[in-house]
């Protein structure tokens, strides 16, 4: 079976390589490398099942170069990681997300590739009523220019689905958490902590986030994958849990080697960290249930993992990585 992963020496994508290698796919990833790391994918590199391209999906010449040759699956990952700055750049996630995935679907089209799965977001529900919030949910305004990408793209998805009798995997994560992780809260936390005695808050410490296990996301998105038949499979990847952003501050100082007192914690005066930042994210993974998925990890466990794998690798927390505050 052969793979093209967009975003492929990213966080997600180069953890999804390395599992689909070890079942003996034959993968090519695909980055521009504005968030990427080689160091993420330089260990295939001498594996014959595997093959890196740098370049921009937002050629739609050089994409469809790059999928001539074919593949079972289009894994398409790639998107603006800087969430928080879509305010600031706004036209960034039309480019990134919107254009990107059109180029995507074109180029599968023109090589032939019937079969996509897509990374989209629990943001897509904005600010919703139930929690959790099932894959059916009523929509509200949405409050993001990240999250708007990824529903342009949902909807374009569908629509190629139904006009070539595609078959598409569209998965709303929460956040992702564990090894190779470069941009988050967690990831602020860790990089605040290597240069002073003081956590500084975006929000006021109380939002309630979910967070998802690099290895539960990648699992989960093989097993529907597996399992969901449909024409145009959409699956909530979560977890049961949501924790405040002020225990996730907690975890992150007691995994430091730091004492809690020896913290002094600067909170902000909102609960949105950010525009288009959610106050609250739980989503209902009952469909995922009923495929016969479950996560492993606990968002503890996973906090723990992230925090563990950044210590041990400093380089991660330096330069570009470094997003500022939590």
């Amino acid at each position: 079976m052969r793979a093209i992963i967009t975003g492929g020496a990213g966080f997600i994508g180069s953890t999804l390589a390395d599992f689909l290698l070890a079942k003996g796919w034959h993968v090519t990833a695909i980055d521009n490398m504005s968030a990427g790391r080689e160091e993420f994918y330089a260990h295939n590199l001498g594996n014959p099942s595997y093959r890196f391209a740098q370049l921009d999906l937002k050629d739609a010449r050089k994409v469809k170069d790059a999928f001539a040759q074919g593949a079972d699956v289009v894994f398409h990952l790639a998107a603006n990681a800087d969430v928080k700055g879509g305010a600031d750049h706004p036209t960034l996630d039309l480019h990134e997300g919107c254009m990107a995935t059109s180029n995507v679907l074109e180029a599968m089209r023109a090589a032939g590739i019937g079969k996509i799965v897509f990374s989209s977001t629990g943001s897509v529900y904005g600010e919703p009523e139930v929690f959790p919030t099932p894959e059916d949910a009523p929509f509200p305004v949405q409050t993001s220019m990240y999250a708007a990408s990824k529903l342009y793209a949902e909807g374009l998805i569908s629509a190629y689905c139904e006009a070539y009798g595609m078959q598409a995997w569209i998965y709303r994560f929460v956040s992702i958490l564990g090894e190779r992780y470069t941009h988050g809260v967690v990831f602020s936390f860790c990089a605040q902590l290597r240069k002073e005695d003081r956590l500084t808050f975006l929000s006021d410490g109380t939002p309630r986030k979910s967070y998802l296990y690099v290895g539960d996301c990648v699992a989960g998105i093989w097993h529907g994958l597996q399992h969901a038949k449909g024409k145009v499979n959409i699956l909530n990847l979560g977890n049961d849990e949501e924790m405040p952003v002020r225990d996730i501050a907690d975890i992150v100082v007691r995994e430091s080697g730091r004492k809690k007192g020896e913290i002094e914690y600067v909170l902000g005066q909102t609960q949105r960290g950010w525009i288009g930042d959610s106050p609250h994210i739980r989503l209902d993974i009952a469909r995922m249930r009923k495929l016969g998925w479950e996560p492993a990890l606990s968002i503890e466990q996973a906090i723990v993992r992230t925090v563990r794998w950044l210590e041990a690798n400093p380089w991660a927390l330096e330069g570009k990585y470094f997003r500022g505050k939590g």
